[in-house]
């Protein structure tokens, strides 16, 4: 799926979280979306889940409009994105295969073939001996490890993953990243990533969007933007 942004603003109130935002992701791209607490990453994340409907401009995926699409192509849309998120968000009184039948019964994967799916993610992310725990009896990378094992059995072609090494330790945070690189290169999975690592960043030379104050300031797969401030304070200096 093209993913795909146009001139987008979102407003909450006097604020404006996001200011003119342009981008595309073409399917298969891994993406780390960075930049400080406050500046707009997961916003953005929730503008392309459709949990919130930008200001102006457009958020098209697979070429609908999510501001204009249909419930039906709205819900087929949210069936095809996987998420894995920094605080995990598994139901606590359901055990990690309960986690991942529950996310197949939402999309409404054939029942038939709900079994072997989630015998198949669970092995994926190595938890083949943790699969009838309780998210309270798993460790952090553990949990983590499952939170992504529930957004891979969807079959998504779009993994948005909100800050997911961030309460991580060291190597913890590589193995999970070397996980998202892995189901990237096999299965051409768009991987969008928010972090405040670096180091990942640096390491990985995937492409960077760089997100301050609402605005993109910097998108490595196109010449270095320098924002309307920018431009207006030089003009005075």
């Amino acid at each position: 799926m093209k993913l795909v942004f146009k001139n987008v603003d979102k407003n909450f109130g006097v604020i404006s979280a996001l200011k003119n935002i342009s981008f595309t992701i073409d399917q298969g791209e891994f993406i780390f979306i960075v930049g400080p607490s406050g500046a707009g990453k997961s916003t953005l994340l929730k503008l392309i889940l459709n949990q919130i409907k930008a200001s102006n401009g457009e958020v098209v995926i697979d070429d609908i409009n999510l501001s204009l699409g249909t419930k039906s192509e709205i819900d087929n849309i949210r069936k095809k994105i996987g998420v894995i998120f920094q605080d995990y968000q598994l139901i606590m009184d359901k055990s990690i295969e309960e986690n991942i039948a529950l996310s197949l019964d939402i999309v409404s994967f054939p029942k038939e073939k709900i079994s072997s799916k989630i015998d198949e993610v669970i092995n994926q992310v190595n938890l083949n001996n943790r699969r009838f725990l309780y998210p309270s009896q798993l460790s952090g990378g553990e949990l983590q490890r499952a939170s992504l094992a529930r957004a891979l059995a969807i079959e998504p072609q779009i993994i948005l993953a909100d800050e997911p090494t961030g309460n991580l330790d060291t190597e913890n945070a590589w193995n999970l990243v070397k996980l998202l690189n892995d189901i990237n290169k096999k299965n051409h999975t768009t991987i969008i990533m928010t972090t405040h690592n670096q180091e990942i960043v640096t390491s990985l030379e995937k492409r960077q969007i760089e997100i301050k104050e609402g605005e993109i300031i910097h998108d490595s797969k196109r010449p270095k933007v320098i924002s309307k401030k920018s431009i207006h304070s030089k003009k005075h200096e």
